[in-house]
């Protein structure tokens, strides 16, 4: 049974807590946030609320569809007038049967005139009714946000009315996807809900250009066609950001501690994207072989128009970017390392350009060779071997040294040599930070010793 302290609301016939809340107070979730519906004045609802437990109130939204936000030390409640005359009425316009639940504050009785209790303990999402599709397609990838966060499944007749309707959601605004599409990929178990969106054509339907990795095939490699391998790739990520341990078990401390919400879910997002540009890559030659030269840049190129349509911030789309221009750099370096032709320097530089991006790409191309087959070989697991090994330099030797006080500063360059401010000053002092990273300096001395030789060559 439900209880809220009568003391928060002082009038409280013809008002109900709505929604998500109840849905989740049910399954003994914790919600912070409240939808509060009334048949009388919401503002003065609102105002008499905020008075008993010392809140502060705000103005929401549009005129006709104004929400009044009242926000206390713990709780936020945002209160609005019933969307029709009986709060059955209102229920019937939500969007599934676990969300259509509400709790008269009046007399503590929970209202479910949809079966939300029953879809519940089944575990089953349901929309309320045919077209609430059609009244917001948002609610087609709410659907497995919300199968996702719950771990439910979508029933079979939801299922079938969202692939009918999948195509709606491109009529949805771009931020109201992402934030759907990042709540979703931030669980734990996004895959087999994103698996299921593509099936559905949900997934093509935000993404279009995906649509085009169907059937793409790839060189001897690859067992799987740009589509497969992309999921795939999702998939061996999303076991890797959540089980590290059983993967990079040397690294796994510093991988958790080095992983944010944020990192999650945009490393997730990229590798949807990462190899979106291979089908306008691609190229066959003489001998029957196939490249994808530059599929990189073309990718970004890809994403970046996505990035914008979804609305991600400036920093978003930095990191995602990034990403995606650099993901084949770490097997190159492997490449480079199995050839014997990889320096301390080159390592250090790689560290130096991709800076605190560094273990998310190694974590990215970890992922996407191991969607390569069905089982790892060999070079496979030589790589994995490689990147933890990376990882490891990249948090015990390299971040320790790149936070010291550097050797020379661009004064010992004016005073010591008599240069003037220049593109030159950066290029020495990089040359000689470099030169300290890889261990052949270790003092200022030896650091205009450095420059002077440096000078001197030139």
């Amino acid at each position: 049974m439900i209880h809220f302290n009568s003391n928060m609301f002082s009038q409280t016939k013809g008002a109900y807590i709505i929604g998500g809340s109840i849905r989740d107070l049910l399954l003994e979730r914790i919600p912070t946030d409240y939808d509060i519906g009334v048949t009388e004045n919401p503002k003065k609802f609102a105002e008499n609320m905020a008075k008993n437990i010392s809140g502060h109130l705000f103005k929401m939204g549009k005129p006709g569809q104004m929400i009044i936000r009242v926000v206390s030390k713990d709780n936020i409640f945002d209160i609005t007038s019933l969307n029709g005359s009986f709060i059955e009425d209102d229920l019937k316009k939500r969007d599934f049967t676990i969300n259509a639940m509400a709790y008269d504050l009046s007399s503590g009785e929970i209202i479910d005139c949809l079966g939300g209790r029953r879809d519940l303990a089944d575990k089953k999402v349901r929309m309320v009714s045919a077209d609430v599709f059609k009244k917001d397609p948002i609610r087609l990838i709410r659907a497995y946000r919300i199968a996702a966060c719950l771990n439910f499944e979508i029933e079979p007749q939801t299922a079938s009315r969202i692939k009918a309707n999948a195509k709606l959601i491109q009529n949805s605004a771009g931020e109201r996807i992402r934030d759907e599409i990042f709540k979703l990929l931030g669980t734990s178990k996004s895959y087999r809900y994103l698996s299921q969106m593509a099936d559905a054509g949900l997934l093509s339907a935000i993404f279009p250009d995906l649509d085009r990795l169907k059937g793409c095939l790839q060189n001897s490699h690859h067992l799987y066609d740009v589509f497969e391998h992309t999921m795939k790739a999702y998939h061996h990520l999303e076991t890797l950001l959540n089980h590290p341990d059983k993967i990079l078990p040397d690294t796994c401390i510093q991988i958790r501690q080095y992983l944010d919400e944020e990192k999650t879910i945009l490393l997730k997002y990229a590798i949807l994207l990462h190899d979106m540009g291979k089908p306008w890559a691609k190229t066959i030659d003489t001998r029957g072989k196939i490249h994808f030269y530059g599929h990189s840049r073309k990718s970004v190129d890809l994403a970046q128009k996505v990035n914008q349509k979804l609305r991600l911030s400036n920093r978003e789309k930095r990191f995602v970017n990034f990403i995606i221009r650099n993901h084949l750099n770490p097997l190159f370096l492997f490449t480079a390392m199995q050839k014997k032709t990889l320096t301390h320097k080159g390592i250090t530089r790689f560290f130096k350009k991709c800076g605190d991006n560094t273990p998310a790409l190694l974590l990215h191309s970890s992922a996407d060779i191991m969607a390569k087959g069905d089982k790892p070989n060999q070079t496979h697991k030589a790589f994995i071997r490689f990147v933890e090994e990376m990882i490891h330099n990249f948090f015990y030797s390299f971040k320790p040294k790149i936070k010291e006080p550097p050797l020379i500063t661009g004064h010992d360059l004016i005073h010591e040599f008599g240069l003037i401010p220049s593109p030159l000053f950066k290029r020495i002092l990089n040359l000689v930070q470099e030169e300290k990273l890889t261990n052949k300096i270790n003092s200022r001395s030896e650091a205009l010793a450095w420059v002077r030789d440096y000078l001197d060559s030139k």
